[in-house]
């Protein structure tokens, strides 16, 4: 089986698991997706969304965050892991907004990763899950379910994203990353060992 048969067969599975593909994070607009990307780096998505609710009460615009001290913001994401430097992040972040881009999320990945706090993979999101730009962010589950099904030799998340690129469609995308996410969840943890990963059995055991 080629990385292309195998790539289809995993859509056609996961379309059946997943056909709806809500977006983990709670936001209401660009900016809040863009704030709740950006802190869930290195923390879970169930943490953010603990934390956001008291964060967008005080600020869920640019403008009210820029007039927070940022030890203000650290108290309020306390909770979330690098919350120091996320704070700061935040801050320099939404001043940007204001000063560069008149207080609107940018629409494209340059302009976005000149943004404090945002690399590729935030980018990634937000040009997907909010303006609908096809894009193929790849987390921790993506690029250990890419190397477990033979489809990158996922030396890094470049390479990945590159490789799940080239072998899902364009307009899958969007969805298809959010659709591993959620299996990797669901039947494939990390710290799991494997007994409920239909998908990889199917795709290399003779006797499935």
């Amino acid at each position: 089986m080629t990385k292309k048969q195998r790539a289809q067969m995993i859509l056609t599975e996961l379309e059946k698991l997943y056909p709806e593909t809500p977006i983990p994070l709670d936001h209401k607009d660009p900016y809040t997706l863009l704030v709740a990307v950006a802190l869930s780096a290195q923390t879970t998505d169930k943490k953010v969304n603990e934390v956001t609710p008291k964060l967008f009460a005080a600020a869920d615009t640019p403008e009210k965050m820029a007039n927070l001290e940022i030890s203000e913001i650290k108290d309020l994401i306390k909770e979330i892991g690098l919350a120091n430097s996320k704070a700061k992040n935040l801050k320099g972040m939404a001043e940007m907004l204001i000063e560069e881009f008149n207080s609107e999320v940018p629409q494209t990945f340059e302009e976005l990763e000149k943004l404090p706090g945002v690399g590729h993979k935030t980018a990634s999101v937000v040009m997907s899950q909010a303006f609908g730009i096809p894009a193929f962010p790849v987390d921790t589950h993506i690029h250990r379910l890419m190397k477990k099904w033979k489809l990158t030799e996922g030396k890094n998340v470049v390479q990945t994203e590159n490789d799940a690129k080239k072998l899902f469609p364009k307009e899958t995308w969007n969805k298809v990353h959010l659709q591993i996410i959620f299996y990797g969840r669901e039947f494939s943890p990390a710290r799991g060992n494997g007994e409920k990963d239909f998908i990889t059995k199917m795709l290399f055991e003779k006797n499935y």
